[in-house]
């Protein structure tokens, strides 16, 4: 499908620190993208490997660079504050299959305006076999490595909020408040995008506990009163579950637990919880 200069804009935004050897696959198969009026940036949030060096193999692509790491919500923000009608985030380590990706995924939002975000059938090590292209269904939630966000409703919703954590359930939360809103979010599928799930200069300790606190953080922002004071105690029995399960991921666990609480006074002054339908619905999706 060819698209003219007068076709929506977009920016595909990829955020990477450390990524020098797996980087390039991303940025090429974004600007391979048969979608004419396309920009493709990339913030460097601090890589202290030879990251920055591939901004002169790649001078159509918009550098910006964080000295010091901020983190993967910080960075996704900075990149939808460009002016464009639509965001496509794609990881440093996944890239488009196909030359038409976009393509499909513009004109299916274009022509279903109550649609705030499609998530690409995404493909990786743990699920290698492409499917057909079948007719688009709606789902709770997009993932992060490869996704697409109408900008306008996307500023509706307040952007990704700010976390404790640098990382985790940011998605989940922004889905929440587009659903909210009475966006719709879609799945293409077949329409494929490949993450290579690249854990090469990745510590799992940080990461972790990122995550358990900014899903206990999303609970007690998003959760309806008195459903909150359930949830909140579950999610911690099921982190403490699965730390059990996994003993090198109790400790992280517990550390991120100590976070959510250490800044449980700001996050409920935050609370801006969506309707009880939104909510369970999301969690049954």
């Amino acid at each position: 499908m060819s698209m003219t200069n007068h076709s929506p804009s977009v920016i595909v935004g990829i955020t990477t620190r450390n990524r020098v050897l797996v980087l390039p696959k991303a940025i090429s198969s974004a600007l391979a993208q048969n979608y004419s009026n396309l920009k493709v940036a990339v913030l460097d949030d601090g890589s202290t490997d030879e990251t920055p060096g591939l901004a002169g193999e790649f001078p159509d692509v918009k550098w910006q660079r964080n000295e010091v790491a901020q983190g993967i919500i910080e960075a996704r923000n900075r990149l939808m504050a460009m002016d464009a009608d639509y965001y496509i985030s794609l990881d440093d380590d996944a890239w488009f299959m196909r030359d038409d990706e976009i393509s499909v995924a513009i004109a299916y939002m274009e022509a279903h305006p109550e649609v705030a975000a499609v998530a690409f059938d995404i493909l990786s090590p743990d699920r290698t076999e492409q499917i057909e292209r079948t007719s688009p269904k709606p789902v709770a939630m997009f993932i992060g490595c490869g996704h697409v966000l109408r900008l306008s409703a996307t500023r509706e919703a307040g952007f990704y909020a700010p976390c404790p954590g640098a990382y985790g359930s940011e998605e989940k939360d922004l889905c929440l408040r587009l659903a909210d809103l009475g966006h719709s979010i879609i799945l293409l599928p077949g329409v494929h995008v490949w993450h290579d799930k690249e854990w090469t200069d990745r510590d799992w300790f940080p990461l972790h506990k990122s995550g358990v606190c900014n899903d206990l953080v999303m609970a007690a922002r998003r959760c309806p009163f008195p459903d909150v004071l359930a949830v909140i105690p579950y999610k911690i029995c099921s982190h403490l579950r699965f730390g059990l399960k996994k003993r090198e991921m109790l400790q992280p666990a517990l550390a991120g637990m100590l976070l959510f609480a250490r800044n449980l006074p700001s996050v409920f002054k935050s609370r801006k919880p969506v309707k009880r339908g939104v909510f369970r619905k999301a969690v049954r999706g």
